[in-house]
């Protein structure tokens, strides 16, 4: 990003200044990094309490069908993923991924139902892009409305819910991926117990010129902190979750990628709505043929972490180029280094030794299974 981008700011960049974050560029926007705990307490902090993240650069879209009725703005999601969106419960949630001509990955993407609306979260480095597409390609018959009057909190952690309950004990009921409409204290709220930490947690919408309140409200709590970006990337890798742009793109198909379980068996080979979606020739092919390469987790020997593009090779001496690493640094939790990066099917099994070019060295790696910490969410 050139000196003359204006960087954007969410509804709470004040708020974050106040709390002495560091602030960087992102997708866009001036967002904090990390707070003066330093990123190490933060990551470590969010595994045993409770962490707050500010997560409003990402974009808040709303299908509404001119008829009013859920299923014909379902009907049209489903013509753009490859995901069930028709047999969406309502109140429920559910994870999916635009994909292009190519069977590649647009962005990846969170869609819940409320009632009749659907209700979708996309990245914000593909935002722009994914609301274009979506105005592109559904039908005249289904609106397009983009929330920027609202923000988006994450509170992650094994205490989100009793953080959380403090504002509203409805929250304590709901069950990983359930959506409801809510009040915190007196501000109204879209909350889905989910998140990209690997731990039990909530994302949270709420109107702009409330989401300072609600800050304040949820840190007021002591079990609850500050969390920047620095710290949610090493939870997502250690959670084994894909951040697009690195582990995947449209170089990626979900299969290669290792998100396959993505796509239900009603829009696979032989189901009631098979295909219909873009690149489905090549997805559902892989589905049913499998795929040259995948993406795996991988732990480094020693201490060194090996970070993206770093190649992957299949011997010591790197003779034989297989792969590249997609995302790689410390684990404060998994007590190491971790990574993640694609390497051919043969060689995706756990315990395959495969090698990475560091510095004009080559270091091992051992693939291992993902996620690198089990996952606390509530079932």
């Amino acid at each position: 990003m050139d000196d003359q981008t204006q960087l954007k700011r969410t509804p709470l960049y004040d708020f974050h200044v106040s709390l002495g974050a560091k602030m960087v560029p992102f997708a866009g926007y001036d967002m904090p990094v990390q707070y003066p705990a330093g990123v190490l307490k933060e990551h470590l902090h969010t595994r045993t309490a409770a962490g707050l993240f500010d997560v409003s650069h990402m974009g808040q879209v709303e299908l509404v069908a001119a008829s009013g009725a859920f299923e014909d703005a379902a009907k049209a999601l489903e013509t753009l993923v490859p995901v069930d969106i028709i047999g969406l419960k309502d109140g429920r949630q559910r994870y999916g991924f635009f994909t292009d001509d190519n069977g590649g990955i647009l962005d990846d993407l969170m869609i819940s139902r409320l009632g009749e609306r659907l209700l979708v979260v996309v990245n914000a480095g593909c935002k722009d892009a994914d609301i274009a597409h979506l105005r592109a390609k559904l039908p005249a018959g289904v609106q397009v409305l983009v929330h920027d009057d609202r923000a988006l909190l994450a509170l992650q952690g094994p205490k989100a819910e009793t953080v959380l309950t403090s504002q509203s004990a409805d929250v304590a009921s709901m069950k990983f991926m359930d959506v409801r409409a809510l009040a915190l204290g007196d501000i109204p709220a879209l909350v889905s117990r989910t998140g990209y930490s690997g731990e039990d947690g909530f994302e949270i919408s709420v109107p702009a010129d409330r989401a300072t309140d609600l800050a304040k409200a949820l840190l007021g709590q002591p079990d609850c902190q500050p969390i920047g970006l620095g710290a949610r990337d090493s939870l997502r890798l250690e959670a084994g979750l894909c951040l697009y742009g690195n582990d995947i793109d449209t170089t990626t198909s979900p299969v290669e990628a290792s998100i396959e379980w993505g796509i239900q068996k009603v829009r696979r080979t032989g189901g009631t709505r098979e295909g219909g979606f873009p690149g489905a020739q090549r997805i559902l092919g892989e589905l049913d043929s499998g795929v040259s390469r995948r993406r795996v987790g991988l732990r480094p020997e020693g201490k060194a972490p090996v970070r993206p593009p770093a190649k992957l090779f299949a011997d010591a001496e790197g003779q034989t180029e297989i792969g590249h690493v997609s995302s790689g640094g410390f684990g404060p939790s998994a007590e190491g280094p971790i990574a993640m990066g694609y390497v051919p099917t043969e060689m995706a099994a756990p315990g395959t030794q495969v090698f990475a070019e560091v510095r004009g060295k080559l270091l091992a790696l051992t693939v291992t299974a993902l996620p690198f910490v089990t996952p606390t969410y509530k079932r």
